[in-house]
């Protein structure tokens, strides 16, 4: 993999906050052609920097129950369980951690039941060697990230 440029972590920049953005105003933004900027956003896109596009979608239920799945893999990395992780609606986010765990993945859930399901598949997923649940009783501090 080539080393990010600062058009290329400008493209980054833009595409983490707006992914639907039209080519021609990444483009516009950033300086550059719609056909070098369309080269660029390929090369990120090969060389696994993106890895996808996907929809921010804020609470929509207030009656939805958030868990946090503590996550031990069998080894890392292990992008695979990323993938599969990906499958499931419920997951709502998935962070490498360093320490004792290796991932910390969101989800939300409509029940307690669901939660439960949910646990029982990513547990069983191959890789994983233990998996720790901790619902969520509350937010005390939310912050819109910029």
């Amino acid at each position: 993999m080539k080393e990010l440029d600062a058009k290329d972590r400008d493209i980054l920049a833009i595409l983490s906050k707006e992914a639907r953005i039209p080519l021609k105003t990444l483009a516009g933004r950033i300086g550059l052609s719609r056909s070098a900027t369309s080269e660029r956003v390929a090369s990120l896109e090969k060389s696994g920097v993106i890895r996808g596009y996907r929809a921010d979608i804020g609470q929509m239920d207030k009656g939805l129950v958030c868990a946090f799945l503590l996550v031990t893999l069998v080894r890392t990395p292990s992008i695979g369980i990323l993938d599969q992780l990906a499958r499931y609606p419920e997951v709502r986010r998935v962070s490498s951690v360093s320490g004792q765990l290796d991932l910390v993945v969101e989800v939300e859930v409509p029940s307690i039941d669901r939660l439960n399901t949910v646990r029982d598949l990513v547990a069983t997923l191959g890789g994983v060697e233990d998996l720790t649940t901790a619902i969520v009783l509350r937010r005390d501090i939310e912050r819109a990230v910029d």
